[in-house]
């Protein structure tokens, strides 16, 4: 693909400008933008959803070190990431970054495959509330409502929320993060403390991730992809530069911050779960009938009964949390997306007062109800047909798009030689080429792993699609783009470009 002239922005006249339609400028600082891309993560969903799936079916007592690699490899890619992120400013993220540092050929796929990612993400996040909110209440309370009831309080107390600045959603974020992360304390700390089988540090060392340490039809390669799926998300902190009080220095603090944090966190719940339990019965728990007793019966043991009664609101708390980043993620992209022209003008509106991109997020909350009624008519299973599989096509989208996103870094800064400044040896070509060959060893995981992923759903329609979705996503975008080029150049030359500031990087360096 040819490497474009990057165009220079005119303050005065960019749609992305201060004259334009843009988002609230500094609604949101340094703790806001950490804890939308925390809760995007969902940290007690990934610890009670994909940890067991690791220990037992994966790699065992050795999934604590698979986060360990996971943290490695990220943190690798995100320092070239935040290079771009340094000097690119736009509510595209991805989209304007691929667009600006490398070409627009690749830059509208970049933007595709995430809006679509984030789009169908929401509905596969509504879905597994339902189920966790379905759970919670007929266990505690006898009530028995269909999932489709627990749906539309989701789907509408999210679109209440997303009308508004993006401080309010963090605000909410931000309660339930911390109650999140309290909890999971709790029981890995009680779980080092009590140790049954005595206070082991091998689950930290990574050598022991790339073996199934005795699993009975472990896969080693089904652990670390577990590993890497509970990291989905982190890169949306660049998303919200745009409203941040400081962007320069914001994005690429709340990226690293955001990766080495999760993964630190990750490690030590995995690890405190395990000698909670005992390596053979942590096994034995996560390949059982209720997998989630990982993580309760010792929850149960060392802390009480009120403590799982506890986790399973938060459990239903951390999915809506998830859910709502997920929502403002993919209303920023539709509107990114409208205010270059690319899809109805309409889109790319800011709200005259809250100064949120309130036509894109009811775009996406109807879109998101399309998808639930299609599975409720359907007779599908909001949790292990619909979350698990958009769970994982959203997965591949991202980590293709990762991909394209460290080319563009090294064509950015080496190709085109914008901002020397920031350009090195290390920073913008060492790193971003690590970080590629991470992601396609991730995918490589995904593809040989997909059927054991999805377990149950393996046998349905959908998962078949997922290889043409994404190829097809993909090689459409891409052939549009060259059609634009040829055809509507006036289109082309909108993809990507608007940006909110594309200068030095001043007080973050």
């Amino acid at each position: 693909m040819a490497v474009e002239p990057m165009p220079k922005v005119d303050a005065a006249s960019s749609p992305g400008s201060q004259n334009g339609p843009t988002l609230k400028r500094g609604a949101i600082g340094l703790v806001g933008v950490v804890f939308m891309v925390v809760a995007f993560s969902a940290p007690i969903t990934a610890m009670t959803g994909n940890l067991p799936v690791a220990v037992g079916f994966g790699n065992g007592l050795g999934a604590p070190a698979g986060f360990i690699i996971a943290t490695i490899v990220l943190t690798v890619f995100s320092v070239g990431f935040v290079a771009l992120a340094r000097h690119i400013t736009a509510a595209g993220a991805f989209y304007t970054f691929v667009s600006r540092g490398w070409s627009k050929i690749p830059g509208l796929p970049s933007g595709v495959l995430p809006a679509f990612t984030y789009m169908t993400m929401e509905a596969g996040l509504i879905g597994i509330f339902s189920a966790f909110a379905d759970q919670a209440l007929s266990s505690q309370f006898g009530v028995d409502l269909p999932w489709e009831v627990y749906a539309v309080i989701g789907l509408v107390a999210i679109a209440a929320l997303s009308h508004f600045d993006i401080s309010v959603a963090a605000k909410v974020l931000g309660v339930v993060l911390v109650a999140e992360i309290l909890m999971l304390t709790l029981t890995s700390v009680a779980g080092l403390i009590n140790h049954p089988d005595g206070m082991s540090f091998t689950s930290l060392n990574p050598v022991t991730a790339l073996s199934t340490n005795g699993v009975a039809g472990g896969v080693v390669g089904l652990g670390l992809l577990m590993a890497f799926w509970s990291w989905v998300g982190f890169e949306s902190t660049a998303i919200y530069g745009e409203e941040s009080k400081n962007p320069k220095k914001i994005v690429p603090l709340a990226t690293l911050i955001a990766v080495i944090g999760i993964g630190a966190f990750y490690t030590f719940v995995a690890w405190g779960v395990i000698v909670g339990n005992g390596p053979d019965r942590a096994v034995e728990l996560a390949s059982g009938a209720n997998p989630f007793d990982l993580i309760y019966v010792p929850t149960a043991e060392y802390l009480g009964p009120w403590a799982v009664t506890v986790f399973e609101w938060l459990v239903l708390g951390g999915s809506f949390a998830c859910a709502l980043a997920i929502h403002n993620s993919a209303a920023r992209y539709l509107f990114a997306f409208g205010r270059d022209g690319l899809l109805p003008r309409r889109l790319g509106t800011a709200h005259p007062k809250h100064s949120s991109p309130w036509i894109a997020s009811l775009v996406q909350t109807g879109f998101a109800a399309l998808l639930l009624v299609v599975c409720s008519v359907t007779g599908s299973d909001p949790y292990a047909d619909l979350f698990v599989l958009v769970a994982i096509l959203a997965t591949l989208c991202l980590l293709v798009v990762q991909v394209l996103c460290s080319v563009a870094t090294i064509v950015y800064f080496h190709v085109k030689k914008e901002h020397p400044e920031t350009a090195s040896w290390w920073r913008t070509i060492l790193c971003p080429l690590i970080g590629a060959a991470g992601m396609l060893y991730v995918i490589y995981l995904m593809a040989t792993n997909m059927e054991a992923a999805a377990g149950a759903a393996s046998d349905t329609l959908f998962f078949k699609m997922i290889p043409y979705l994404l190829v097809g996503l993909l090689l459409g975008s891409i052939a549009l783009a060259l059609y634009w080029r040829k055809a509507r150049p006036d289109l082309y030359e909108r993809i990507g470009s608007t940006v909110f500031d594309d200068g030095p990087a001043g007080s973050a360096d």
